[in-house]
């Protein structure tokens, strides 16, 4: 985590930082939404994608992020210093560098984003043509890129967040996220948006 100096520094280079939730699909990054949303933060989401069987909370999405890849004028993003937008992980890497970023970065077992954006599929009729075995080797990869990507660019400062942490110790996962954004959110409303009901496809160990 950045240093307060450090945090200074970049907000004298950068301004207001723009708040990230990323994570890989089905990872509960919509959870981490809602309770920055709950904390107090103003969160930007167009409401296309509605909530649905899949994410009863709703979404929190805003469509122009699916076209950042190939987006030419990013500016807008300046507009979005101070609040909360939710980014895919991998379309970090296509953020304009000219903001600071500070990351919620939501990570969840493996087998578990599988079941669940298996789930999503069948619900929707969707064939899936790639193997599990090759899912789990392409997302552990692609999740080590982009942990390099956040730890060594320094316009990226990141909090990691593991969601069956959030789901079993909510109160505690918000106080961190509470922490991380310097003492002001409302710690109580994050920890009581969160549903464990919802936490489906869970992994048992043994």
């Amino acid at each position: 985590m950045t240093s307060f100096f450090e945090k200074m520094r970049l907000k004298l280079k950068y301004g207001t930082p723009v708040i990230l939730v990323s994570g890989l699909p089905r990872s509960g990054t919509s959870m981490a939404m809602k309770m920055l949303d709950a904390g107090g933060f103003s969160v930007i989401q167009d409401g296309v994608r509605t909530a649905d069987e899949d994410n009863p909370k709703g979404y929190f999405e805003d469509e122009r992020i699916k076209d950042l890849a190939n987006m030419e004028d990013t500016s807008w993003f300046r507009d979005v210093r101070g609040r909360v937008i939710k980014v895919v992980s991998s379309l970090l890497q296509y953020l304009p560098p000219d903001n600071f970023y500070r990351v919620v970065f939501v990570r969840r077992n493996l087998h578990e984003v599988l079941a669940s954006q298996q789930k999503m599929l069948d619900r929707r009729e969707e064939a899936n043509d790639t193997g599990d075995e090759a899912m789990l080797k392409m997302y552990e990869q692609h999740l080590e890129k982009v942990q390099f990507q956040l730890r060594f660019r320094e316009y990226f400062d990141v909090l990691y967040l593991n969601y069956s942490d959030v789901l079993s110790e909510p109160r505690r996962e918000a106080g961190r996220l509470n922490d991380f954004f310097g003492g002001s959110l409302d710690v109580d409303a994050m920890a009581a948006v969160v549903d464990p009901k919802l936490y489906r496809n869970r992994r048992v160990q043994g």
